[in-house]
């Protein structure tokens, strides 16, 4: 107290208020010694400043202004152990709000001080230890200097990272590649710190590449034609065809990513650029280790590993397969889809029937595992002339259809063989593939694998009963179905068809005659072996020409000399006479045949007609 007695004048304040008696120049000195003391400040500077106190609210911090700033407590979160005399940085706001009160941020000033360090990290391309704080879509966002950066999925590594969650929480070094100041942000990258450590090794790699090398890699992605490899630096394709002997769908049969294998170098191209891979080369192909003992003729088992329109494959090691030809599945003469005898993953077994084990190609039969039923002791007897049959329609083609009987027991059933009356143009008409059809074997050849059936020879040929009926010179009652440029075609009794010139569809009237119309005509012209009738509605009403008596005579002489074989000489001397005479003599041969035994015929036909309706 003593000291500030002797040190201050009183007289200077006595009776006239503080600083009274102080003259301009002495006032103006005091004020710049106290200038003297103080920084000069700028807003929006980063500055560094003492902590004088702290409260639970704020932190009063003195950077060597006039006034002290105050700071929010919650921006020193991360400095827990924060006390009086610290120092620390803050980011002037305002020199002087409404209150008259300093304004800083600790907050803004790490912002300015971290943009400055990722801007120097751009410049001089440093490492920074940054921390990854979360996932998000395409990447990672990692805390650099109290920035969030953003790190691509791209950038994280050589190899594709399919788990980015791994990463979250983990420290990882970093290299800034790109600020975006208009948007305040920032890309950084952790595979260019790989790749330059990755660099000395791949020019290692390809410098000493060659052709049968084998090297070890990892399984770095895979798709459905191959897999690609990473060697160290340097990419490889291993092809699916390249993985294994055996026959695979997709690589994931038999490997996974990150896996760690050896391939060999199989080619590449001039740049290196192309590098080929195999892994199955590396192992002995099982062709070698197909048995001794396996031959043509013996038996091997096997799975069905494809199958195909051709036929289908039989593995019977891994890498060792032998084809089954859709002919060698079925003693069936009628080829079928492969898939209707075999499916993938069918096991079975097979007969050898070809072998080269120099090609490491194999021929294989299903079918041998059975007898061959054409070379079966009963098939003679069985199939013999004359026996009756039941088969099923499996083809059919312009001159007949084919009829399976049995396994790999076919015949041929011709188009003229299926009716006694109708005139079929083609098999369709009378029966569809599928169809259960009756027969009767008319021709065996089991040397060559054929035979011959029918289907009307199983009813009595009622040409030999027509021939009764329809004799030359009778009236039969007949309707015109259709016309074509020659003849047109009549409905006769009993379901036959009967054909007459159009120039003898003359009426009375001598009109044209129309289909659909039901008139009478004469018969001119009967061909049992043919089965053919000709007749003539003109010939109703006028009487023949000489012409037309010759034709008749013509027509009726080779069905008279068949007659006459079963008949004594003197009565065929005479008939044959009389087909050689004139008119009369063709009307006595006309009554004869229409005696009892015509009537006979007709009456057998009405009770067959009968019976079948």
């Amino acid at each position: 107290m003593s000291k500030v007695k002797k040190d201050f004048d009183w007289d200077l304040v006595e009776g006239k208020g503080f600083g009274g008696n102080y003259t301009s120049e002495q006032k103006e000195k005091m004020e710049a010694a106290i200038e003297a003391t103080l920084n000069s400040v700028t807003e929006k500077e980063v500055v560094k400043g003492i902590v004088v106190s702290k409260t639970d609210r704020e932190v009063i911090i003195n950077i060597g202004f006039k006034s002290d700033g105050l700071v929010s407590a919650s921006e020193f979160r991360d400095m827990p152990d924060l006390k009086a005399g610290d120092e620390v940085e803050v980011y002037i706001e305002n020199q002087e709000d409404a209150n008259g009160q300093l304004t800083l941020s600790r907050k803004l000033a790490k912002v300015m001080g971290a943009w400055t360090n990722i801007e120097k990290a751009l410049e001089e391309d440093t490492i920074i230890n940054g921390f990854v704080k979360r996932r998000t879509k395409g990447g990672l966002i990692v805390d650099i200097f109290g920035i969030e950066a953003f790190l691509p999925g791209s950038q994280i590594d050589v190899k594709p990272i399919r788990d980015f969650d791994i990463f979250v929480g983990k420290n990882m070094e970093v290299k800034v590649v790109k600020i975006n100041h208009t948007n305040d942000n920032v890309v950084v990258s952790h595979k260019v710190l790989i790749e330059k450590d990755l660099e000395a090794q791949r020019q290692t790699i390809l410098t000493n590449l060659d052709k049968g090398q084998v090297l070890e890699g990892v399984i770095k992605n895979m798709t459905n034609f191959g897999v690609f490899i990473d060697l160290g630096g340097v990419d490889g394709l291993l092809h699916i065809t390249d993985i294994s002997w055996g026959r695979i769908n997709h690589p994931q049969e038999v490997l996974k990513l990150d896996q760690k294998i050896q391939v060999v170098v199989l080619d590449f191209d001039e740049n290196k650029k192309r590098i080929s891979l195999g892994m199955k080369q590396l192992q002995a192909h099982p062709w070698e280790a197909l048995a001794a003992g396996t031959e043509v003729g013996s038996k091997v088992k096997g799975k069905i590993v494809n199958v195909a329109d051709y036929g289908a494959f039989l593995e019977v090691l891994p890498g060792v397969e032998g084809l089954i030809h859709v002919s060698e599945m079925s003693w069936s003469q009628h080829l079928r889809n492969p898939q209707d005898f075999l499916k993938v993953g069918d096991e079975m077994e097979a007969v050898v029937l070809t072998l080269d084990r120099a090609e490491r190609k194999m021929s294989l039969g299903i079918k041998q595992l059975t007898e061959d039923p054409w070379t079966k002791t009963d098939l003679l007897a069985k199939y013999a002339i004359g026996t009756k049959h039941k088969g099923t329609v499996r083809n059919l083609t312009n001159f007949g259809l084919f009829l399976e009987l049995e396994e790999g027991i076919d015949g041929l059933v011709h188009v003229s063989d299926l009716s006694w009356t109708k005139k079929i143009k083609h098999p369709s008409e009378f029966v569809k593939v599928g169809d259960s059809l009756d027969v009767v074997v008319i021709e065996l050849d089991a040397d060559n694998r054929r035979l011959a059936l029918g289907h009307k020879q199983l009813e009595e040929n009622p040409w030999d009963t027509f021939e009764s009926v329809f004799t030359l010179g009778s009236t039969q009652k007949a309707t015109i179905i259709s016309k074509n440029e020659k003849f047109g075609v009549l409905e006769l009794p009993y379901g036959i068809e009967g054909l007459a010139p159009l120039k003898q569809l003359t009426k009375a009237d001598e009109s044209v005659a129309e289909v659909g119309e039901a008139l009478d005509f004469v018969v001119t012209e009967f061909h049992k072996e043919e089965r053919k009738i000709i007749l003539s509605h003109t010939r109703t009403f006028t009487a023949a020409t000489a012409e037309e008596v010759a034709a008749d005579a013509a027509a009726a002489k080779p069905e008279k000399k068949k007659a006459a074989k079963s008949a004594d000489k003197p009565a065929a001397a005479t008939a044959e006479k009389s087909t050689m005479g004139d008119i009369g003599a063709l009307s006595a041969l006309k009554e004869q045949m229409e005696g009892a035994e015509r009537e006979q015929a007709i009456k057998k036909l009405e009770k067959k007609s009968k019976k079948a309706e």
